[in-house]
């Protein structure tokens, strides 16, 4: 039986693609990649992907794409598009470390639920080409939706697959992957069209101004996703839980260096403050934590630790400070 990787994103394109090769009698092991960068649902993409593969009775292989990823989106060799998404760079990364993964298993091509026309950047006929030929896989990467539209690949040309069975989709217009998944009996695709906070405005004017700051971490990266973030004049970095869900997480992911505050006997958010060497950062960081608390007057008494220290408490005058958040 002939072996495929297909990049399973668990959005309703890359899950028609793995239903297309299973019907052909491919032996389809999914592949899957979480970035810090990941919007398909509150839950992940890699949660998405997972559960698709459950369905289908396939196995996913799931990677992070860690800090060399980061690296790569502060230096796209081939540009951003509208934001900060470097689309064409981001594909090259992900079909590299799944060629190495290909190779590892010895599956004999990958796929994808690429459409034709759909992303203005990455998903053109040059971009394609480009795209495949700096991963090192030219002919080696099947687009079931768009098939009758492109060169036959070296599966079809092989007699691996059927290129009569393949799809012919072009364009920005999910109506027909939606007949599709009702044909299919696929439910509950939370993100069709994909999901990557790096073309959304506001995520992407926040990943700039950390990058200008050598804020270039994984979990720096990570933090962005969560909170009101505001940039001290000493450079530091003070992020402000905005409920419950995340003072939770900003709890659970700031770093060993990282000072926590957060307001006592009084309902307020857990607040990080970031990259300080400056006494009076301690006091603004206090004072936003302050200023979005439940509490009624001054002052308010806010507990300061760091990750497996004793807390100290810091009484708060509430003079909050003159700063907006990024």
């Amino acid at each position: 039986m002939i072996k495929a990787i297909g990049l399973l994103s668990g959005g309703l394109d890359s899950t028609i693609a793995v239903k297309l090769l299973l019907d052909q009698g491919i032996e389809v092991t999914a592949f899957n990649m979480v970035t810090p960068f990941c919007a398909c649902t509150r839950k992940g993409c890699r949660h998405e992907a997972s559960r698709v593969a459950a369905e289908f009775g396939i196995p996913i292989k799931v990677i992070s794409g860690g800090q060399e990823y980061v690296r790569m989106v502060k230096n796209p060799k081939h540009g951003y598009g509208r934001n900060m998404n470097p689309c064409i760079d981001c594909r090259i990364f992900m079909l590299k470390r799944a060629k190495e993964y290909m190779h590892e298993i010895g599956a004999s091509f990958l796929f994808t639920g690429e459409v034709l026309g759909q992303r203005p950047m990455s998903q053109r006929l040059k971009a394609m080409e480009l795209i495949e030929r700096e991963a090192g896989l030219e002919g080696l990467i099947l687009r079931p939706l768009s098939a009758q539209f492109l060169p036959p690949t070296i599966p079809e040309k092989e007699g691996w697959v059927n290129r009569a069975a393949l799809l012919a989709l072009r364009g920005r217009s999910r109506r027909a992957q939606m007949e599709l998944a009702d044909t299919y009996a696929i439910r509950d695709y939370p993100c069709p069209a994909g999901g990557c906070r790096l073309t959304d405005p506001q995520f992407a004017k926040r990943v700039k101004e950390a990058f200008a700051h050598d804020e270039d971490s994984v979990l720096d990266m990570t933090l962005l996703r969560y909170g009101r973030h505001f940039r001290l004049k000493s450079g530091a970095k003070v992020i402000v839980g905005r409920n419950e869900e995340e003072n939770a997480l900003l709890k659970g992911l700031a770093g060993d260096d990282d000072l926590l505050l957060e307001p006592v006997r009084i309902p307020g958010p857990v607040t990080v403050l970031r990259n300080t060497a400056a006494s009076e950062d301690v006091d603004t960081a206090a004072a936003l934590c302050a200023r979005y608390s439940d509490a009624q007057s001054a002052p308010l008494e806010v507990k300061i630790w760091k990750k497996g220290g004793e807390p100290v408490t810091l009484s708060v005058p509430f003079a909050s400070p003159e700063l907006q958040p990024l």
